[in-house]
């Protein structure tokens, strides 16, 4: 219910996810790749030749929070508010890429963008591209420390998207005929007060769901995500969030068991 592939900033192409979750031995695959519905298609058509379901998904980011981001499932492809906001996107990921090659350089980090772009392999050039860069320069020795040094700092929101609000991701992503998950909420960093302040929001702003089981949550923090969704009536979704091997080396393609009469059906 949460994979990316090449269309955005995942390792395999649509049809090679695909083809891992058909040996993973998954029914349904939800494609949620980062402000594109690109790689859509690709999966679909692979799909049915494995024999599996896609579920057509997106990822985008709210402006509320640099973490808050929402999945919206059962989109459809040719909506024009959905493609436009797509397009809008793809512009400032465009423009963007430029920005953190000099802010990298100003940090001393000098990594040529033409590196960055063969590993987008003609897709969205995002920032784990520029992290698996500068780890093969030697300027980090994880991934992680990328975000924690440079791609996710306070100094690094001066160059960030320009993101819209929660509230007009949820309905963005409805009027394109989709239900909305919001995704690994502890990446929000909020305490748990403050967290049911916002999932009591977004509720209020049309939210359908709580990604409750997620490759980095704890025991406890699934049990208080699982109690909100009770409080506030939303359905539960899950995922791994699978980029592949060399983009997240500690998530593997994931296999749960979720009750999506909710969102099968609609």
């Amino acid at each position: 219910m949460h994979t990316h592939s090449t269309a955005s900033d995942g390792q395999y192409t649509p049809g090679e996810l695909v083809g891992l979750a058909k040996e993973k031995g998954l029914t349904l695959l939800g494609l949620t790749d980062h402000d594109t519905l690109n790689g859509i298609p690709e999966a679909v058509e692979a799909a049915g030749k494995a024999g599996l379901r896609v579920l057509p998904g997106i990822e985008i980011g709210a402006k509320e929070y640099r973490s808050l981001h929402l999945l919206g499932y059962g989109v459809r492809l040719d909506d024009p508010g959905l493609n436009g906001f797509c397009e809008q996107m793809k512009v400032a990921r465009d423009e963007r890429k430029y920005r953190i090659i000099d802010f990298l350089k100003e940090k001393g980090v000098d990594i040529d963008l033409g590196e960055v772009e063969a590993l987008a392999k003609g897709g969205v050039v995002a920032r784990p591209h520029f992290a698996r860069v500068m780890l093969e320069h030697g300027y980090i020795k994880t991934d992680r420390e990328a975000y924690e040094k440079y791609l996710d700092t306070d100094e690094y929101k001066r160059i960030a998207i320009r993101r819209m609000s929660a509230r007009d991701c949820i309905e963005t992503l409805h009027r394109a005929g989709g239900k909305v998950s919001f995704a690994h909420p502890y990446q929000v960093k909020l305490d748990d007060g403050a967290l049911e302040g916002l999932v009591r929001d977004l509720k209020g702003w049309g939210l359908d769901a709580i990604e409750c089981y997620y490759t980095k949550h704890t025991p406890e923090m699934q049990a208080f995500y699982l109690s909100l969704a009770g409080k506030y009536g939303l359905h539960v979704t899950g995922g791994s969030d699978f980029h592949g091997e060399l983009v997240k080396p500690d998530v593997p393609l994931g296999r749960l068991e979720l009750e999506l009469d909710w969102l099968l059906d609609g």
